[in-house]
């Protein structure tokens, strides 16, 4: 759609699901309990093999009630970034959210999301903060998955990409224009990984993004889910593979041609191939790793002889206790 075209004011909500027969509910609930009063819900059913699909259906009347839009994407099975490239086409609010099948939005989550970026037009998209919850009990977790960051910083394009701030996915609200100029062709890129740096990195490289300080998105903690699955080697190293290609193709869509940018994300490359390294004792890797954070300046002489000590010299518990302290510590939080 042209950017005259879309409806002023609605808000896209699209949300992939995958065998969540056991959690939608909430989430959909959620949506209807919006305080805001224009919301079209667009749920792509990720070829579920349990009664996710009958779940939804259940919901056609409660919507309609609620003045809603909603629409059910059947599509086989991918994986998350394909769900959503099955909803984005329908896509018709001038705002866009895509929270997780088993998160919650706060009731008014949406509507304060929405009049901060009709009283402040500079700005193309915002984001709230976010609590955590046991989605077996409802209580609220102590600690968060991810941290947040420098709340004051309005560009988030590194912050984001070094994990210096969170990405959770339904903090974020967008200008649908300003998303779709990026992806004219309504799809992110596809990997078994990400969904969200593809949503948010090209969109933050463009635009700067207030923080509203407050918890407007309930992020459900389960044990089993896709995120807290236990990984085998091959699976993990897989995963970071999949994750340099990812953001290879990002700084193609940026157009990263600086040499200080490129070097910094070649930079963050080392630095997962380093911890990957240390942790499977693959140690002419580390090494290699070593050799470019220092030579990016990321780590001093005394940093990589320390790092070099720990990989070769420290193993069982002081290895898997301490030298994250360590880490954390001495080496600027990296």
């Amino acid at each position: 759609m042209e950017e005259n075209k879309f409806c002023k004011g609605k808000v896209s909500v699209v949300t992939p699901v995958y065998n969540g027969e056991q959690h939608l509910a909430g989430m959909l609930d959620s949506v209807l309990a919006q305080t805001y009063p224009d919301i079209e819900m667009i749920l792509v059913d990720d070829g579920s093999s349990d009664r996710t699909l009958a779940v939804a259906e259940g919901y056609r009347e409660k919507f309609a009630a609620r003045g809603y839009g909603y629409r059910i994407v059947a599509a086989e099975h991918g994986n998350a970034s394909a769900a959503v490239n099955k909803g984005l086409p329908y896509v018709t609010g001038e705002y866009l959210i895509w929270p997780d099948s088993d998160d919650v939005l706060a009731r008014e989550s949406v509507e304060k999301r929405v009049e901060f970026l009709q009283d402040h037009p500079e700005y193309q998209c915002v984001r709230s903060l976010s609590w955590y919850f046991n989605a077996g009990t409802g209580e609220r977790a102590e600690k968060a998955d991810e941290q947040q960051g420098d709340l004051d910083r309005e560009e988030l394009f590194w912050d984001i990409l070094e994990s210096r701030t969170f990405v959770c996915c339904g903090c974020y609200m967008l200008k649908s224009a300003s998303f779709f100029a990026i992806y004219p062709e309504r799809r992110i890129p596809e990997y078994g990984v990400g969904q969200n740096f593809q949503m948010l990195l090209p969109f933050m490289y463009r635009h700067k993004c207030l923080t509203i300080r407050e918890e407007l998105y309930g992020v459900a903690v389960r044990e089993g889910s896709h995120s807290r699955t236990a990984l085998t080697r091959e699976q993990e190293e897989k995963k970071y593979s999949d994750y340099e290609s990812l953001v290879d193709e990002i700084a193609e869509i940026c157009r990263i041609e600086d040499r200080e940018s490129k070097e910094r994300i070649a930079c963050w490359k080392a630095r997962r191939r380093y911890r990957i390294s240390l942790k499977y004792r693959r140690k002419k890797e580390a090494r290699t790793a070593l050799r470019l954070l220092r030579r990016y300046g990321d780590f001093s002489a005394g940093e990589a002889v320390k790092e070099i000590i720990w990989a070769y010299c420290v193993n069982g518990w002081m290895k898997d206790k301490i030298y994250p302290i360590y880490r954390k510590i001495f080496v600027r939080g990296k």
